[in-house]
């Protein structure tokens, strides 16, 4: 493998705030499902550090989160030793949270932002991608990595690539809404557009100045709400007043947009942001008769299935493209292709005040 281009350290952020409702049952406020095994033996979360774990390029993550999960963060990433584990008094979106990494970062120091629940099966191209990106951050751009796209998705941001600005990186020509389905369709025929992954890299103090530029009072408030933080070990604890005085707002429509030094790398990595759980099915492995079955599963005269068990035994005869997720407490059945229905499910739930929301499952 070739010598890096710069050997200035990178930090890797990552974003631990999501309560991953569209995975219920599995995933439950006190459990979301970055800090669940989804996809194999390791957590989302863990498997997110693991990218990052070469010490001779990348420095100790900071996580940012939230108190509820805090201890069980800090228990997964034991062994990667967080520089710190920032806890958000509430969700204020990603632009807040990432000032958070940028003011308790050194200026010059390289942010990779990453959120903690996507997969990344071909990790070598995503740390080339980084590489490609290095000199341009070093020199005040912002970047943000591309996804080669498959398929004409419709639940994804676009990038739309613009001039060549280094190898393998392009100026951003602009961000695009989620798409309708001809458009969708279009963007993939036209080739010179991406899917928006959500994954960046600046200098901390890059970022901050954008942010003094574009949201200064939301700049003000976070500062304000870390210089008067409490300190425990690795745990850093925003004051809640100053830090709720911060406008909720995505570093996209912060910051992104409205920049002039946006730079995208293309990059075909295996990306996945486990959205739903027909995201998931397609990330399993397919026996003969294209079922994906994990657990304790009898599956006769079944296909097209994914069907998931985390304690009672689940029988099926003759059924063909369901989803079913059962665990102690929760069963839930699902045509493929409906999954995005599962908010429906959630927000019933929530009108009835259900424990299954909230208890460990």
């Amino acid at each position: 493998m070739e010598r890096p281009i710069s050997t200035t350290l990178i930090t890797p952020v990552i974003l631990s705030g999501g309560s991953g409702t569209r995975l219920w049952p599995l995933s439950r406020s006190k459990k979301p499902k970055q800090l669940l095994a989804l996809t194999g033996e390791r957590t989302m979360l863990q498997m997110t550090a693991a990218r990052c774990i070469d010490r001779a390029r990348f420095g100790a993550p900071i996580i940012v989160t939230n108190a509820l999960h805090a201890t069980e963060i800090a228990a997964q990433l034991a062994e990667e030793k967080p520089a710190a584990i920032m806890l958000e008094p509430a969700g204020r979106n990603t632009a807040p949270a990432i000032a958070l990494a940028a003011l308790e970062s050194a200026p010059a120091t390289p942010l990779l932002v990453m959120p903690s629940d996507h997969v990344i099966e071909d990790c070598p191209a995503f740390l080339a991608a980084i590489e490609k990106a290095m000199p341009l951050v070093e020199a005040g751009w912002l970047v943000t990595f591309g996804i080669t796209p498959d398929k004409p998705e419709t639940g994804y941001g676009y990038i739309r690539r613009g001039e060549s600005v280094a190898p393998g990186v392009h100026k951003v020509d602009a961000f695009i809404e989620k798409p309708n389905l001809a458009r969708a369709q279009a963007y993939l025929a036209e080739g010179s557009y991406s899917w928006n992954g959500g994954i960046f890299l600046f200098r901390a103090d890059a970022y901050l100045a954008a942010l003094e530029r574009f949201e200064p009072e939301m700049l003000a408030a976070v500062r304000a709400s870390l210089d008067a933080a409490a300190r425990e070990g690795a745990m850093v604890i925003p004051a809640a007043e100053a830090f709720l005085s911060s406008r909720s707002e995505s570093i996209d429509y912060a910051v992104m947009e409205k920049a002039e030094r946006v730079a995208v790398v293309p990059v075909d990595m295996g990306w996945s942001d486990v959205g739903s759980w027909d995201a998931l099915h397609l990330l399993g492995v397919p026996d003969d008769n294209a079922n994906v079955l994990q657990g304790d599963v009898v599956a006769i005269d079944t296909r097209g299935c994914m069907i998931r068990s985390e304690g009672p035994v689940v029988t099926a005869v003759g059924i063909e493209n369901l989803i079913v997720v059962a665990t102690r407490d929760a069963v839930m059945i699902l045509p493929r292709g409906a999954s995005q229905e599962v908010k429906k499910i959630v927000e019933a739930l929530k009108a009835r005040g259900h424990e299954t929301l909230d208890a460990p499952f």
